[in-house]
C-alpha cells in the first residue's frame, strides 16, 4: 500500500468511526447514520413503519426495541417517513401478504 492510499484509508476509517459515534443528526427515527467521505452517501438504520399506519396521512415508526430495523444505503437526507420510504414499505407489505396468502392455500 502506498503512503497516499494508506493515508486515505486511515482517514476513511476515522471518519466512519466519528460519524457512527455521532448523533443521527436529529432526523426522526434514525438510530444510526454513517456517512462516507465522498458524496452524499450514508448507511442509515431506522425502525420500520408500523404496518397498520402505512396508509395513514402520518405513518408511525415502530419502537426500535421491536427489532424491525431497516438497513438503508443511499442519500444521507433519506427520510424514514418520507414518500419514497412509505411507498417502499407499502410495496414490501403487499408482497409479504401475497406470499402468505399463497403459502396458506
Amino acid at each position: 500500500m502506498t503512503a497516499i492510499k494508506l493515508t486515505l484509508f486511515v482517514v476513511f476509517l476515522l471518519e466512519t468511526l466519528v460519524f457512527s459515534a455521532a448523533p443521527a443528526g436529529g432526523a426522526e427515527g434514525i438510530i444510526s447514520k454513517v456517512a462516507t467521505p465522498v458524496a452524499n452517501y450514508c448507511h442509515l438504520k431506522f425502525p420500520a413503519i408500523r404496518e397498520e399506519t402505512l396508509y395513514w396521512d402520518r405513518p408511525v415508526l415502530k419502537d426500535p426495541s421491536e427489532g424491525d430495523i431497516i438497513d438503508f444505503y443511499g442519500p444521507c437526507d433519506h427520510d424514514p417517513l418520507g414518500k419514497a420510504e412509505i411507498q417502499q414499505q407499502r410495496d414490501d407489505w403487499r408482497r409479504r401478504l401475497r406470499r402468505e396468502a399463497m403459502d396458506g392455500d
